[in-house]
This record gives C-alpha cells, structure tokens and sequence, in this order.
C-alpha cells in the first residue's frame, strides 16, 4: 500500500484547496494510505499572521485517540479560513471540536503542552529532512509534489501525482 505524506498548515489557503482536491481525489485510490503531516508555513518567531501550533497539537491529539481526522480538519480550516477565528486561544480550538471528543480532556491536554515538542519536530521533519519549501506539499514512493510558493498545486497535478504520473518541480 502506498503512503502519501500530506504537508500541510492549516492557515494556509492553498493547503485548503489541496485539502479539497485531496478528499475529492482518494476515493479513485482505496489503496492509498495518507499520513499527514502537519508543519507551520510560518513558524514561531515569525510574526506573518495567526500561528496554527494550537491546530496542529490538537490534530496530534485527535492521532492518538484514533479518531478519523478529515472532520478535525474540515473544523480547523473553517475556524482559521472562513470564519477568522483567533487560533491562537485554546478555547476557541476547543469549541470547534465540540461533539468530537470530549472538550475537557482536549483542553487538558493542549493546556499541558503536551504535543509543543511535537509540533517543532514536524517542522524540523518537512522543511530540514523532507525538502518542503512550500506547502502543501506531497511526498509518496520517493517522488514528490510541491507547490508553487503562493499558487499551490492544481486538482490535475495531484491527481496525476496519485496516480503514479511524474511530478512538474
């Protein structure tokens, strides 16, 4: 079974679009199994916009309790997207979760920092280790997918991309 590594942040609009392109495009490829890979387009220090380590420490948390993600997702980019919420307040990553999980324990554990280290070595992991420059970005069978930085990727690369076409960068 193939594995797609999925790069992506969830303030970033074109990994938005991909997100889409992503769950219109799997089911053709049942065999398919995607890992993601969450990483900030804009790590701390960096002063470009709201920081999504909270997003991604709960997407950490929501790995660990082996809940189907695809939902947690759909809620994070709408909070950070569509709605302009501040993703930086743990409560307000809390009360998008809500009928999830139980809000307490996720606000328990994002509160204890739990998944901060974890969110550093996944930045480490896509920008030092696996050559992203931009995201969304897509690494499977040792060929890779990335964006064009402010452009991201089209529904025809990705799709040619899982099925096994080359890649164009």
């Amino acid at each position: 079974m193939p594995n797609l590594e999925v790069f992506f942040d969830y303030s970033c609009p074109y990994c938005l679009t991909g997100h889409t392109y992503l769950k219109e495009l799997l089911p053709t490829h049942p065999d398919i199994e995607v890992i993601w890979r969450p990483c900030e387009a804009h790590p701390r220090p960096e002063t470009y916009g709201l920081h999504s380590d909270l997003c991604i420490q709960g997407l950490f948390y929501f790995l660990d309790q082996g809940v189907d993600v695809w939902e947690y997702h759909e809620r994070m980019y709408g909070a950070t997207l569509k709605d302009r919420f501040n993703i930086e307040d743990p409560d307000v990553i809390a009360g998008r979760i809500h009928g999830l999980l139980d809000h307490d324990a996720f606000l328990k554990t994002i509160y204890s920092g739990k998944y901060e280290k974890a969110v550093a070595e996944a930045n480490d992991y896509a920008y030092e280790r696996s050559g992203v420059w931009a995201v969304p970005s897509y690494r499977m069978d040792g060929r890779k997918l990335d964006s064009i930085e402010n452009v991201g990727v089209t529904k025809r690369q990705l799709a040619d991309f899982l099925s096994g076409g080359r890649t164009t960068r």
